[in-house]
């Protein structure tokens, strides 16, 4: 099995948790993580997983006035640059045969605080063919720069350890 993240982050907490997810998946999968702005606009032919995430921005997936203002806010600039998970999803290849699908994000932590960068980005993926395995996934930051709440990255590496045997067991099924 073949996996890739593919991520999006400002001040550095999706990069973590992106870094934790490929973790999670190291143990059933080979694995490759990529920032947006390096990540590939066609499927690798062997791909089983997609995994994308990033950071809600006003409601939804990052825009390049939200990355501006993230970058007025960062001290030592923001990591995702030059696109975002919007425009990398816009100019992605649909893939043949329905690759499975995972999305995430990073938001604040606070009650009812409406948007989902990964419920946007995943229905995005599906309407170019890709096949969500899991619904999209949260995990918490304490205020727009972070840090993460603690436990999030353990958190993260035990969801991916989920996605990939869930995607095992589906591959059995299929033999």
């Amino acid at each position: 099995m073949r996996s890739l993240v593919v991520y999006e982050s400002m001040f550095g907490n999706t990069k973590v948790i992106a870094e934790a997810i490929a973790e999670g998946l190291s143990a059933h999968s080979a694995v490759d993580i990529e920032e947006v702005g390096d990540a590939p606009t066609s499927p690798p032919p062997d791909m089983d997983l997609l995994v994308v995430g990033g950071p809600t921005h006003a409601f939804g997936m990052s825009r390049a006035s939200t990355r501006q203002s993230a970058g007025e806010q960062a001290e030592h600039g923001i990591i995702s640059s030059r696109i975002g998970l919007r425009e990398w999803i816009d100019g992605l290849r649909a893939p043949g045969g329905g690759i499975a699908v995972a999305t995430f994000d990073t938001r604040i932590a606070r009650p009812r605080v409406p948007g989902s960068a990964a419920r946007r980005a995943e229905k995005r993926l599906v309407s170019l063919g890709y096949r969500a395995i899991t619904r999209p996934k949260s995990f918490w930051v304490q205020g727009t720069p972070g840090p993460l709440v603690e436990g999030e990255s353990e958190r993260a590496t035990r969801w991916a350890e989920n996605l990939a045997a869930q995607l095992s067991l589906e591959s059995e099924q299929l033999i």
